[in-house]
């Protein structure tokens, strides 16, 4: 329901709306709730936003008691489901540092237990404020005797004082605005409503740090710090935090801040830099609420590099302290207070992230070296196991090495664990494993839920988890998480692959090719993306796309000139069939179709060229070779012609489909 004019009008004539934004002064402090600025002695002091506004409440509140739950709401809004408590703490802490006010013997503000606080101090009006009218009689000094009362004759107009012929014109118009805004004329309110209604933050993106060290060689310790910073930050799980490899794609840029936050859907930023100079390092960030592209915290840190992992804990305490949220009591528990970590090893390991966040076979083989150097050299530090375990998985996932390499990826996420139980992604990648290679649904489950509710922000999980469930026919479950994955890793290569895949199991053909279009502008060079482009062309008979979608794929790979012309002479003569054909041919000119790493790729051709039988044949032997894909036989579009076998109905029944 809109406020009544009566309610705005009113205490604009009791002066309350006029006095309230003239600045105060106490002692030898000013402060201007119009400039947003508190002064001592003529000279602005800074003081964080959260901070301000309370002290400016405080101030208009003066004398009275300002309950907890009033700060709340006027620095936060009503509909906000973080813990204040923290943050109100924090920000009356500040506000007494700069005004060196004692909470035990204080001159400003005073704790009233159980309730709030109260604003102590007598306040005045600072330079160029206009007196409070008063009412009250003019109390004589000690050497003036006092002036007599007297009484108007009935014939003389009483002149009033130079402070109401100013005020009355102003008094008028702001009535008719008011009156105006409570009207809703032309929707003036919801415009300015809308306009100035201070809005939570919910989301955040920690873009990357620029390296300010005046050596190249040093953008792997500005990355890596980058990640850090974000993994800590997404341990307040109020908060949805951008991926690192959503922010990666950012890295200097142009762009507007404004723009970036639109595209990757947060309302605020962390920006800044990491200098190094030897063993010490400084790390400057400011925060950004990227909608008003208004700063609202800013601080530089210098410290060891062995304690920088410290600073960067501090770093997110204090980002999340001046957004209100506090880390929840589960995750708090599982800090590791004043972590130290060998500096040579800690180098490594953000060496080894570097390459992971690169997506290719190479930059895995280098992230795994790495993470392995830094293991031995400081096998205490839980997160490069982690490290380990997802570089041991993707070499085995993406066909760069032997599937060995998964039971290395498992041994590993369980060393991180038992390091550091609070170590969310380590339960992804043991959750992964289960999934894909042992084919345990109830074990894979547990594992990807666990990781989730340690670490909501993690893309990785909620994209993982959302592939099990589509192969588990939980369509509605599924949808959620793949949309989670999104939201949290908008741009990222990984996730819109992923995404892409998604939805082609999901037979939502139309959202697979729109997702992989979108992929592939992001990244051209995705032959992933190219080839569920080119299987959801298939499924929908459009095949002068498919086929183009498949040579976009083969030139990713570099396939040779003579190999590219040669497919299109084949789709010629015989449509995708002939671009089979030309597959199948290749692949036992390769001796692939006797390998049993190969078993599923076979399958697959075959299937594609409708021949079921020896489709059938190779997923059987695949069964023994613990092929990724056959936990998607249920819902894989590429099988609908064998789903009335008995061969594959037994074959789904052997892997609890």
């Amino acid at each position: 329901m809109p406020p009544s004019i009566s309610a705005i009008v009113l205490p604009l004539l009791w002066g309350e709306v006029c006095l309230s934004s003239a600045p105060y002064k106490f002692g030898e402090f000013e402060l201007d709730s119009t400039r947003f600025e508190l002064r001592r002695n003529g000279r602005p002091l800074k003081l964080e936003r959260i901070p301000m506004e309370l002290l400016i409440l405080l101030a208009e509140k003066e004398g009275g008691i300002v309950t907890r739950q009033q700060i709340s709401e006027r620095l936060w809004g009503k509909e906000v489901f973080v813990d204040t408590e923290h943050g109100i703490n924090t920000a009356v802490r500040k506000i007494r540092a700069v005004l060196r006010d004692d909470a035990d013997q204080p001159r400003f503000i005073q704790t009233v237990p159980g309730k709030g606080y109260r604003w102590i101090a007598s306040l005045k009006p600072g330079n160029g404020a206009m007196p409070a009218a008063s009412t009250a009689v003019d109390v004589p000094t000690d050497n003036q005797p006092p002036a007599p009362l007297t009484t108007p004759d009935a014939g003389t107009a009483i002149r009033p004082s130079w402070r109401y012929r100013v005020a009355l014109p102003l008094v008028v118009v702001a009535m008719l605005a008011l009156a105006a805004i409570a009207l809703n004329i032309q929707g003036l309110r919801d415009r300015i409503f809308s306009a100035n209604q201070t809005r939570p933050i919910r989301s955040i993106a920690v873009l990357p740090l620029a390296n300010l060290s005046n050596d190249p060689s040093q953008e792997y310790f500005a990355d890596g710090m980058t990640d850090e910073l974000i993994t800590e930050i997404a341990k307040f799980t109020r908060l949805r935090v951008a991926s690192h490899s959503s922010v990666a794609r950012y890295k200097g840029t142009q762009k507007p801040l404004e723009e970036i936050a639109r595209e990757l859907g947060v309302d605020a930023v962390v920006e800044g830099s990491v200098m190094r100079s030897g063993n010490r390092v400084r790390i400057s960030t400011r925060l950004i609420d990227a909608r008003s592209d208004r700063n609202l915290w800013a601080e530089s840190y210098e410290s060891e590099v062995q304690d920088v992992l410290a600073v960067q804990q501090e770093v997110a305490s204090q980002v999340t302290s001046e957004l209100g949220v506090e880390l929840p009591s589960a995750n708090r528990a599982n800090l590791q207070s004043n972590r130290v970590v060998d500096a040579e090893a800690h180098e490594d390991y953000l060496r080894g992230l570097f390459y992971w966040n690169q997506v290719n076979c190479d930059a895995f083989r280098k992230s795994l070296a790495y993470f392995q150097r830094s293991a031995a050299k400081d096998p205490t530090f839980a997160p490069v196991w982690g490290g380990l375990a997802q570089a041991y998985y993707a070499l085995g996932d993406f066909g760069c090495a032997g599937s060995d390499l998964i039971e290395k990826s498992k041994a590993a996420a369980l060393k991180a664990i038992e390091l550091d139980p609070g170590l969310g992604a380590p339960h992804c990648w043991l959750g992964r494993v289960a999934f894909s290679y042992e084919w345990d649904w109830p074990k894979a489950e547990k594992e990807l839920q666990r990781s989730i509710a340690l670490d909501p922000n993690d893309a990785i999980s909620h994209g993982a988890y959302a592939k099990f469930l589509i192969a588990q026919q939980r369509r509605e479950q599924a949808f959620v998480e793949i949309r989670k994955a999104l939201e949290l890793d908008p741009t990222s290569l990984m996730t819109n692959e992923n995404a892409t895949y998604f939805y082609y199991l999901a037979r939502d053909f139309d959202e697979a090719i729109e997702e992989g279009k979108k992929t592939v502008e992001l990244y051209p060079d995705s032959p992933a993306a190219y080839i569920w482009l080119a299987f959801s062309y298939e499924r929908k008979g459009d095949e002068a796309n498919a086929i183009a979608a498949h040579l976009k794929s083969e030139t990713t790979w570099d396939t040779a000139p003579d190999d590219l012309a040669n497919i299109r002479a084949e789709y010629q003569k015989a449509g995708m069939r002939g671009y089979w054909l030309y597959e199948l041919a290749a692949e036992k000119r390769r001796g692939g179709d006797t390998k049993a790493e190969k078993a599923c790729w076979m399958a697959e051709v075959h299937a594609h060229l409708g021949e079921n039988k020896p489709a059938l044949d190779y997923l059987k032997r695949a069964l023994h070779h613990s092929c990724n894909e056959m936990p998607l036989l249920g819902v894989d579009p590429l099988y609908d012609g064998l789903r009335a076998d008995p061969g594959f109905k037994e074959l789904l029944a052997q892997l609890h489909l």
